[in-house]
């Protein structure tokens, strides 16, 4: 077996190194916090969990050890900030970064996800639930890290990769 992390942005890989399928865990990665949610063992339905704030790698890491542990997380969705024309700027170029040395902390594969639109399909699901301003604000990533996963796990569960 390859002692590499597996970092990638195909779906189809990241199935097939999840044969028996497993909880997944997704992060948004902001520049101040890491919104984290997580899908059932089967990939039918993902939930927003905590938003983390973000520090030094190692502590992040540290943090996001400790989910993988409680919740037996098989593997990461990372979503990938593209530009709206599908291209990658820096931010994206910070993900995958993240990602690799996030693969090589956590024995996980990676999947990098396309998150358009995810913060502002959490925000409009969070308007629609009446929540104030103040609430979203502290909710809002983890809750586009449930739409990026739910996303992932909807392509994932139905072979549309």
């Amino acid at each position: 077996m390859d002692s590499q992390p597996l970092v990638t942005d195909s779906a189809s890989t990241f199935a097939d190194a999840l044969p028996d399928g497993g909880v997944l865990l997704a992060l948004d990665l902001g520049t101040k916090t890491i919104g984290v949610a997580t899908c059932d063992a089967g990939w039918r339905f993902a939930t927003a969990g905590k938003t983390l704030s973000r520090g030094k790698f190692t502590q992040d890491a540290g943090k996001l050890a400790q989910l993988v542990a409680e919740r037996r997380v098989r593997g990461i969705v990372l979503g990938l900030p593209r530009n709206m024309d599908g291209s990658e700027g820096p931010r994206a170029q910070a993900s995958r970064a993240y990602a690799l040395n996030l693969a090589g902390k956590l024995p996980l594969p990676v999947l990098l996800w396309d998150e358009r639109w995810s913060t502002a399909s959490a925000e409009g699901a969070l308007i629609a639930q009446d929540m104030s301003r103040a609430k979203r604000a502290e909710r809002i990533d983890s809750h586009a890290a449930a739409v990026i996963l739910q996303a992932a796990i909807d392509a994932l569960a139905g072979g549309a990769f």
